[in-house]
C-alpha cells in the first residue's frame, strides 16, 4: 500500500485506500464502506458539475467546502437544493463539535448539530483527498475520496496553541497561517500572549505609551547568547485594535477562539518602562533580557489597578472569549516584601505573606472580569496563596497543579512543560535552529505521551478543559523558525485533544504523519520539522 500511495501521488493520480487511514487527529471511528459481497466500495470522484447543499443552517459550511476544494482542484462546486453531491443534514443527536460523515461513489453526507461539527467534517473530508488538495495552486489530478463511514467528536473542549509575539513579534500574516493550520487539525483555541517583559504588543487607546514605549526596546539578546543585547534599538511593533479585530474574526470563521493574555503582576517590565510609577522599586531595572526579570507591578499602588482595569476594559471589547488570561507566573514577589505600599496593602487585606497578596490581587481582577461576564484563567502559580473562586488555571510546571485544582473543582487546561512546551529542542538531527539551553528535549514522541487526565479520580476528570501546546518566542527569529518548532508537534497536541486515549498509539500516529500528514503540512506552506522516532523501547501507547 505504501508503494501504491507513493506512485500514485507522484503521478498526480487517484488516492489509494490507505489515505483514508492518515487522518489527523484520528477519528473516533473510521470504517471503509464495502459492497454487498464484501469488496471495497468505489470512491467518490470530484468533478466539475457537482453540487453542495442541504439544510440551510449550514449555508456557511457550503461556502467553506467550496473554498476548501477549489484552489488545488480547480473545481468550484455549485450550490443546489436538488440532490447535492455533498449534502449537509442537521442531526441534533450529534455531539457539539461532532459529526457523522459517509462517502459513497454517489456522494457524501455530513450530519452535524452545529456549525463547528460541519466545519470539522470538512477538515476530515479534505484529509481524505490526496495531500495536494492543501496546496494553493491548481493541480491536474484525479481527485478521489475513499468510500468511508466516520463518526467523530472531540475528547476535550479546549485544544489549544499558544503563540508569543511579546519576545519576538509575529506578523498578522503568520498568525493567520497558524490559525489555518490549527483549524485543519481541529485545534480550536489560540492563546495569544500579548504582553511580557520584552514587549507590549496590543494597542490600548487609553494608555498609548504601553505600545509607544513598551512596544519597542533598546536591544534584543544576540543569537546563541541570551545575556548580551545586540545594542540595536527596536522600533515599537504591536497589533492595532483593527488588526486584533481582524485576527479574531478570521479565527472565528474557522471555529478558533482567541484568548488574550495580559501578564500581571509579573512579566511587567514593558509596561513599567512606559509607566515607571507602577514599579515597586524607585529605580527599577528595565533592561529587557530574556529570562525572569525582577520588576513587578506594585500591588499597593492604586494606579496599578486603575491602569490594568483600563486595559481589561478595552481587551474585553476586542475579544469575545469566555476566558481572559492574566498570567500570574514567575512573579518576583520579593519586591513586594520590601515595598512600603505593598506591605501596607498586605496589612489592609490581612495577608500573611506575599503569596496571599497575589491571591488577593488576582481575586480583584477575577471579580472585575466577572462583572463583564468573563472568566479569569492564569498560570498555576495563582494556586500558591489559594485559588480565587471561579478562576481556572493552566498547569505548566507539570501536572500536579492541575490535578490539585481539578480535585478542588476548578477548570484546568493541562500544558505541562515536559510535554507541551514545543519551543524546547526536539532532537532533530542537524537541527539548524536555536533553543533554550539546558532544558530537557521535548521531541514529538514525548509530546504524544501526554494523557491530560491521568492521575485524576473519575469525578475530577470533567474539570479538565483540555490541553495546549506553548510556543515561547525567545529563540524564534522568523516565521520559518516558528513553523519548524510548532509543526508537526502541534499535530500531536491536536490528536491528544481530539482522539480518545484508548484510540491512540504512537506507531499508528507516526505512520499517519509519514503517509499523509507531513506532506499536508508542506502543501500548506509550513516549514515543518521532520518526524523523529523514540528509542525502540518507547514505541507503543
Amino acid at each position: 500500500m505504501k508503494r501504491c500511495f507513493a506512485m500514485m501521488f507522484a503521478l498526480g493520480l487517484a488516492v489509494c485506500p490507505v489515505l483514508a487511514q492518515t487522518v489527523i487527529p484520528k477519528p473516533v471511528s473510521l470504517a471503509p464502506m464495502t459492497t454487498e459481497n464484501g469488496q471495497p466500495a468505489k470512491p467518490l470522484t470530484l468533478t466539475w458539475g457537482q453540487t453542495v447543499g442541504g439544510d440551510s443552517r449550514f449555508a456557511d459550511a457550503f461556502q467553506t467546502l467550496r473554498e476548501t476544494l477549489a484552489p488545488a482542484s480547480g473545481i468550484w462546486l455549485k450550490v443546489s437544493e436538488q440532490n447535492p453531491t455533498f449534502r449537509f443534514e442537521y442531526d441534533e443527536k450529534q455531539p457539539q463539535e461532532g459529526y457523522a460523515l459517509s462517502v459513497t461513489e454517489k456522494g457524501a453526507v455530513i450530519r452535524a448539530a452545529s456549525g463547528a461539527g460541519a466545519f470539522y467534517a470538512i477538515q476530515t473530508l479534505r484529509q481524505l483527498l490526496p495531500p495536494a488538495i492543501f496546496g494553493a495552486a491548481p493541480v491536474r489530478a484525479k481527485w478521489e475520496i475513499p468510500a468511508v463511514s466516520i463518526q467523530d467528536a472531540p475528547r476535550y473542549a479546549w485544544r489549544g496553541l499558544m503563540l508569543d509575539p511579546a519576545r519576538n513579534f509575529i506578523p498578522v500574516e503568520e498568525i493567520k497561517r497558524q490559525i489555518d493550520a490549527m483549524a485543519a487539525h481541529k485545534l480550536n483555541v489560540l492563546h495569544w500572549h500579548l504582553t511580557d517583559d520584552q514587549g507590549w504588543r496590543i494597542e490600548i487607546k487609553r494608555y498609548p505609551r504601553l505600545t509607544a514605549v513598551g512596544g519597542g526596546r533598546p536591544g534584543t539578546p544576540r543569537p546563541f547568547n541570551r545575556l548580551t543585547l545586540d545594542g540595536e534599538p527596536q522600533a515599537p511593533r504591536f497589533y492595532t485594535q483593527a488588526q486584533v479585530r481582524e485576527v479574531v474574526a478570521y479565527a472565528a470563521s474557522r471555529f478558533v477562539t482567541v484568548v488574550p493574555e495580559i501578564e500581571m503582576p509579573g512579566h511587567a517590565v514593558a509596561a513599567i518602562r512606559a509607566y515607571p510609577e507602577l514599579a515597586c522599586a524607585q529605580n527599577p531595572n528595565l533592561t529587557p533580557n530574556w529570562g525572569v526579570l525582577k520588576e513587578i507591578f506594585c500591588a499597593g499602588n492604586p494606579k496599578t489597578y486603575e491602569l490594568l482595569e483600563g486595559v481589561l476594559d478595552e481587551v474585553v471589547e476586542l475579544f469575545p472569549s469566555a476566558y481572559i488570561h492574566t498570567g500570574g507566573d514567575e512573579a518576583p514577589k520579593t519586591r513586594w516584601n520590601a515595598c512600603p505600599k505593598c506591605k501596607a496593602k498586605m496589612a489592609e487585606l490581612g495577608c500573611r505573606n506575599m503569596h496571599e497578596l497575589q491571591t488577593r490581587f488576582t481575586e480583584h481582577f477575577a471579580r472585575y472580569l466577572a462583572k463583564k461576564g468573563r472568566n479569569l484563567i492564569g498560570w498555576d502559580e495563582i494556586l500558591e496563596g489559594g485559588l480565587p473562586k471561579g478562576a481556572a488555571i493552566m498547569s505548566w510546571r507539570g501536572t500536579a497543579g492541575g490535578i490539585t485544582a481539578a480535585k478542588a473543582g476548578h477548570k484546568v487546561v493541562m500544558t505541562p512543560k515536559p510535554y507541551c512546551y514545543i519551543d524546547y529542542k526536539q532532537q532533530v538531527p542537524n537541527d539548524p535552529y536555536e533553543y533554550i539551553p539546558n532544558n530537557t528535549p521535548n521531541p514529538i514522541w514525548k509530546t504524544y505521551e501526554l494523557n491530560p487526565d491521568a492521575g485524576l479520580p473519575d469525578n475530577a476528570k470533567p474539570y479538565i478543559l483540555g490541553l495546549q501546546g506553548n510556543l515561547w518566542s525567545e529563540y524564534i527569529r522568523a516565521p520559518e523558525d516558528l513553523q519548524w518548532k510548532a509543526w508537526p508537534r502541534a499535530c500531536a497536541i491536536a490528536e491528544i485533544g481530539w482522539t480518545p486515549q484508548s484510540g491512540r498509539a504512537w506507531a499508528d500516529f507516526s505512520r499517519r504523519l509519514r503517509e499523509g500528514g507531513a506532506e499536508r503540512l508542506r502543501k500548506m506552506g509550513l516549514h515543518a520539522a521532520p518526524i523523529t522516532e523514540p528509542p525502540a523501547k518507547k514505541v507503543g501507547k
